[in-house]
């Protein structure tokens, strides 16, 4: 049994990862600080740049680093975040620099609490590599395709690759993603299969690159960067592609992804049937953006989006030595931007748990499954409570019947609620930006009287005509650029006023 002195000393001893993405990349920055010699295996040849690999397909649409995954990120890899924004990435505020095209049209502008870090996902990757690269401990292998785990006594001890290697490891990270055959591996040594939680809302996604116009030839009414348009609530007639999630999301390098996903809906596939899809997006201002712009891939789409949780933490005697993290432990429905910081939050509890532990041992093992499994509910539960309305969803977490009628009935109503909301209630704005940046779970957000009190309050004053911030301007013209941060004077509760669209 491996063991060594706790608190980040280096004793001896090799971890291996298998996979070199996001997750892999985090794995690789804590072990570093507790092993000896790290070696990362990765079937890809890693390009040197930011550029698109085999391995991951999804790098073609947009990712979100949440709030709650770049502190774990900078807390690994101490500057990434800098080192992110020189070389592209754009520090933004969303509520100042996005517009959304919310249920009622677009929503005003103001200043918020949030901020991110928008970039690619090939310059994060690309990011991480470089600095795994300074770490002396850690070794990585491109080009090695990992074929099976040995085991013996109740652990993993060695990771076979390449028809004939073998390498022997006291901790081995699977961070292989969705398509993990870790399972089917431990199957073939005799082990029991970890139970399976799963939800699939039949998401697709499909994603288009463009280069912007230099700056000196975009219209005068882009002063946001970022466009999101919301699915429509009408009940009645309308094209199907007013039901889709669309992103307008820059990149770096004066790019932009186009991206349009939807629940159960069939997406286009070939250019042309994108370009059409464009037009009937229920804003014009989303294909006029798209079409000031220089397209410079084909079309890419994904349809491998469903929840999957793979519950090592409820079996009886769980593999000692392995560890699971990314999408080869919890997958979650893209649209929700949870999978790199859900990664990178896991690799700090692994590094918290080998700074605790002299010994990777079943005690060990069975306190980075319960840390990890209450750092994934939280997730879990915000991806569940939307996918679940769906008739059409399939897997262990279907609801009843009631349950998806009422889910689908007040969702939309209550996220209208809390971002109108939020417009004037500094609270509720903070605490929603919380909870969509994994750093409070929905479940506390729910038992918050003072957040529930904000929303209530609101209505009240909508109700009596005593809002402050206008809302829902056309949706047809282009956003209204008006900072409303401050904004006091009370206005009644008329949206669209013309003299403030496009200002």
């Amino acid at each position: 049994m491996y063991e060594w002195m706790g608190g980040g000393g280096m004793p001896g001893g090799t971890a291996v990862v298998l996979g070199g993405s996001v997750a892999g990349l985090c794995a690789a920055g804590v072990l570093a600080r507790h092993f000896e010699r790290v070696v990362v295996l990765e079937r890809d040849r890693l390009p040197p740049g930011a550029e698109h690999r085999r391995g991951v397909p999804q790098s073609k649409h947009p990712h979100f680093l949440l709030n709650s995954g770049r502190r774990a990120i900078g807390e690994i890899f101490p500057g990434f975040e800098e080192a992110l924004i020189a070389a592209g990435g754009m520090h933004l505020m969303p509520s100042m620099d996005a517009a959304y095209c919310e249920n009622d049209g677009w929503a005003p502008r103001k200043s918020g609490s949030m901020t991110m870090v928008y970039s690619s996902r090939v310059l994060i990757e690309r990011v991480l590599r470089d600095r795994v690269r300074e770490l002396p401990a850690v070794e990585i292998r491109e080009g090695v395709t990992v074929t099976g785990l040995r085991t013996a006594s109740g652990r993993v001890e060695a990771v076979e690759y390449g028809g004939e290697g073998r390498l022997d490891a006291d901790l081995v990270v699977d961070a292989l993603g969705r398509g993990s055959s870790v399972v089917e591996w431990l199957g073939a040594d005799g082990w029991a299969a970890p139970p399976e939680r799963t939800l699939d809302a039949k998401v697709t996604y499909t994603s288009r690159w463009y280069d912007l116009p230099p700056a000196e030839r975009r219209p005068e009414t882009w002063w946001w960067k970022h466009l999101v348009i919301t699915p429509t609530q009408d009940g009645g007639d309308h094209p199907a592609e007013h039901e889709f999630l669309s992103n307008f999301f820059p990149i770096e390098g004066d790019r932009a992804i186009v991206c349009m996903g939807s629940w159960g809906i069939e997406m286009p596939r070939r250019v042309e049937a994108f370009e059409d899809a464009l037009d009937r997006v229920r804003t014009p201002v989303f294909a006029q953006a798209a079409r000031a712009c220089t397209p410079t891939s084909g079309v890419h789409l994904t349809r491998s989006t469903g929840n999957k949780w793979r519950r090592f933490d409820l079996l009886k005697a769980p593999p000692i030595g392995l560890v699971c993290v990314g999408d080869s432990i919890c997958a979650f429905n893209p649209f929700y931007a949870q999978g790199m910081s859900s990664a990178a939050r896991s690799a700090l509890i692994l590094g918290e748990v080998l700074g605790r532990r002299d010994a990777i041992d079943l005690a060990f093992t069975r306190e980075f499954l319960g840390r990890q499994r209450k750092s994934l509910q939280v997730p879990w539960m915000l991806a569940m409570a939307r996918d679940q309305a769906y008739d059409f969803a399939t897997g262990t977490e279907v609801a009843a019947a009631w349950r998806r009628g009422l889910t689908a009935r007040l969702s939309w109503p209550v996220f209208n609620a809390i971002t109108a909301a939020s417009r004037e209630d500094a609270y509720v704005e903070r605490t929603f930006a919380q909870v969509f940046n994994l750093d409070r779970s929905l479940r506390q957000m729910a038992a918050d009287p003072r957040f529930w009190f904000g929303i209530a309050r609101y209505e009240l004053r909508r109700r009596l005509g005593r809002t402050v911030v206008p809302h829902g301007f056309d949706y047809r013209r282009d956003p209204p650029g008006i900072d409303f941060t401050g904004y006091t004077t009370a206005r009644g509760a008329s949206p669209a006023r013309d003299d403030l669209v496009g200002t």
